[in-house]
Order: C-alpha cells, then structure tokens, then sequence
C-alpha cells in the first residue's frame, strides 16, 4: 500500500507543530517553505485537519496554526484512516471481476490492512517525533527564524 501525497503531507505538518513553543502558531507559507511543497496543496490539507478537529487555527494578521491537543492524543492509525479516506486495497465489483463470486483475495487484503491501521493506532504522534525525528523537526524550525 503506498499512502497518497495527501496523507504525506498531513502528517509532515502534525509532526512539525510538535515543537511549537505554547502559544506559537505556525503559518501555511512557513510550512510550505520548510517542506518544500505547494502552498495551494497545502491549504487543502490544512483545512481538512481542522475540520477533523486536529489544528486549532487563528486567521488573519497574526494568524495561524497549531496542534489542537497534545501530541500523545493523535493516533497514527486513525489520522492515517482519515487523510487517507477510509481506503480499500481493491474493489472487486468496479470493473466487476469474474472472480468475485469465489475468489478469497479480497477478504485476505481486508484483513492485511485491518492489521496495518492496527499496528499504526499502537502509535501516537508523540512516539514518532521522539528522538532523532523531533531533533531534525527542530532544526526545521530554527531555519524558519
């Protein structure tokens, strides 16, 4: 399974609101500028995180976002699920396959990525910037200064 630029991306920005200082906000440019992506790309994943309840943003003069709640409340299955849109590795009835009627493949891939989101939800946003992980998100930010 590869997950989309979408997923990607959202997970780059939860990652590098993880070293905001309380109170800072960091901006869609910003991250743009730090990942080296498409500002308009960008703002659509932002606005899906904040109507999922992740970002806590402010607009304006001096606006901006941040993470809604503490990083350990963020699990990884579950944010991955959602950006991802609740995928499904096959789809046996578009185009029809001939196959459907016997075929067991389906229910073995179901099964498949029913583990996958359960080994990512044994994670949470604050395990994956641990370490070397939250030292280079630091160093992101230092370069926005």
């Amino acid at each position: 399974m590869q997950l989309t630029r979408f997923t990607d991306l959202g997970l780059r920005v939860l990652m590098y609101l993880t070293a905001q200082e309380a109170g800072q906000l960091a901006t869609i440019p910003e991250i743009a500028e730090r990942f080296e992506v498409s500002r308009n790309h960008l703002v659509k994943v932002v606005h899906f995180m904040a109507q999922q309840g992740w970002l806590a943003t402010l607009r304006g003069k001096g606006g901006g976002m941040s993470l809604a709640r503490p990083p350990e409340h963020y699990r990884l299955g579950e944010v991955v699920s959602a950006l991802e849109g609740r995928p499904r590795l096959i789809d046996c009835g578009e185009p029809p396959c001939a196959l459907r009627q016997g075929c067991l493949l389906k229910g073995v891939l179901d099964e498949a990525l029913a583990a996958f989101f359960l080994t990512l939800d044994g994670y949470t946003l604050r395990d994956i910037v641990a370490g070397p992980t939250g030292e280079a998100i630091i160093r992101l930010h230092r370069g926005a200064a």
